[in-house]
């Protein structure tokens, strides 16, 4: 890990935030590469996988945003406010995104013919795609602080997080009658949004210092959201509420252990 950051200490910051979160955005085809070895993935494991995910962003939330981001903004009363009032901006941004811009949900809808079933197929990609940008967000705030070990292991967490995720948006599509190569194609396309919001964020907070804080808690909020309004609750609308429980607990003490060795 030293030697890693030694060697990349000699880019840019925004440079780093961008490849380290195209390479987390790009995780999403590697995890959807199963799909061309079998398509019989159980409900049960899909519903693990998206605990799992959930898990490795709640921690990666705690530990490499809320954390660095309290103690960014120094000690006492103004970096308690500071914290709370950017993590509510970010769950904010993301509940007006959610208004303005249609989607779907993993799993939640009415049944209808073909025709609809499909228009709920790509309001759930967009979704994805959409709520992929917070993902990127974070990795470049990471790296923009100038805290290189810090932003590699947001990069790896959200790389974790989004192998499961690129898995159930291959199958989706594959169920709705697409061939391997263009659900493969599709699934990885939705983490390339990553890299926009790496560079946004990489971006601006290394131009902008004194809004380091402020752009780590955004970075929590919006992720928060996404946990809780979006991969929780779908993880836990069929019958496997428990593994998916199970899965979570998983994916958060992975993530607590890779920040801890790594950071």
């Amino acid at each position: 890990m030293v030697f890693i950051e030694q060697y990349i200490t000699q880019y840019p910051v925004w440079v780093l935030g961008v490849v380290f979160s195209l390479l987390a955005g790009l995780a999403t085809g590697i995890g959807a590469l199963p799909i061309f070895f079998t398509r019989n993935i159980s409900v049960k494991m899909q519903d693990i996988f998206m605990g799992f995910g959930a898990g490795v962003m709640l921690a990666a939330t705690s530990f490499s945003l809320i954390v660095p981001g309290l103690e960014a903004a120094g000690n006492g009363i103004k970096a308690a406010v500071i914290i709370v009032l950017g993590i509510l901006f970010g769950g904010v941004f993301l509940w007006i995104t959610d208004k303005v811009l249609p989607h779907e949900h993993f799993i939640k809808g009415h049944e209808g013919i073909d025709i609809v079933k499909l228009k709920r197929l790509w309001l759930f990609i967009i979704a994805i795609t959409l709520h992929n940008f917070p993902e990127g967000l974070a990795v470049g705030v990471g790296f923009g602080g100038g805290d290189i070990a810090n932003g590699i292991t947001l990069a790896i967490g959200i790389a974790l997080q989004n192998m499961p995720e690129g898995l159930v948006v291959a199958l989706a599509l594959f169920a709705h009658k697409y061939s391997l190569k263009k659900s493969f194609l599709i699934a990885l396309a939705t983490g390339l949004v990553e890299p926009v919001g790496g560079l946004l964020g990489a971006g601006i907070v290394s131009v902008f210092i004194v809004l380091l804080p402020w752009g780590l808690a955004f970075a929590a909020g919006a992720m928060l959201f996404v946990i809780s309004d979006e991969i929780i609750p779908e993880s836990h609308r069929r019958e496997f509420a428990k593994q998916a429980t199970f899965g979570l607990m998983i994916g958060f003490v992975i993530m607590l252990f890779l920040d801890v060795v790594l950071g």
